[in-house]
């Protein structure tokens, strides 16, 4: 059992009967009233992400859960694959449960958290940024460029992010997997 002051970005919980993991919180001591502590959740089955509330000093159960590099193989319809680079061993992911499954490029190694009750995966962590290629863009037009001016570009996943008017087809950018947005462009 832990206590709000243990709630952190990534930990597992259950709630409503059903597991959630925490992916933002903040601790809120106002100068009337008790301390609490507002959570945003998702859950780890549907992918639904709702808010909370705790007071402070509720108790909370956590989930014991181990972390595994897998290298991520191919995608299949909404169906992900993953490889364990330990064991060899494959699993299949629901797309909707990993979150920046956009940004991932086969090859591409990620942690998965597994729930050591029953061995099932809770979620995926993306690498803090990856590296992709630009495959299509519209080139920058000249004098355009009053103030941080950006233009959508698709980078070899298909997925899709606004970029600089600097930007060009076959330029590799670096993504912020958790804003999903370009960082800087890489030069080689």
């Amino acid at each position: 059992m832990a206590s709000t002051s243990d709630i952190k970005k990534g930990l597992c919980i259950k709630y409503n009967s059903d597991i959630f993991k925490i992916i933002e919180f903040l601790h809120v001591k106002p100068g009337k009233g008790p301390a609490f502590v507002r959570t945003k959740l998702k859950s780890v089955t549907t992918g639904k992400v709702i808010d909370n509330t705790f007071s402070a000093g509720h108790k909370i159960e956590d989930v014991r859960v181990e972390t595994h590099k897998f290298q991520y193989l191919y995608a299949e319809g909404d169906d992900l694959h993953f490889m364990n680079t330990d064991d060899y061993n494959q699993i299949t992911l629901e797309r909707k449960v990993v979150d920046g499954s956009e940004f991932m490029k086969e090859g591409e190694v990620v942690t998965i958290l597994i729930n050591t009750e029953d061995g099932l995966p809770l979620s995926v962590e993306m690498p803090s940024h990856v590296i992709l290629e630009v495959t299509h863009t519209e080139p920058g037009v000249k004098g355009n460029t009053a103030t941080n001016a950006t233009k959508p570009a698709t980078v070899e996943t298909g997925a899709r992010v606004n970029v600089p008017l600097f930007i060009n087809e076959g330029d590799k950018i670096k993504i912020d997997t958790e804003k999903g947005a370009y960082s800087e462009r890489i030069k080689e």
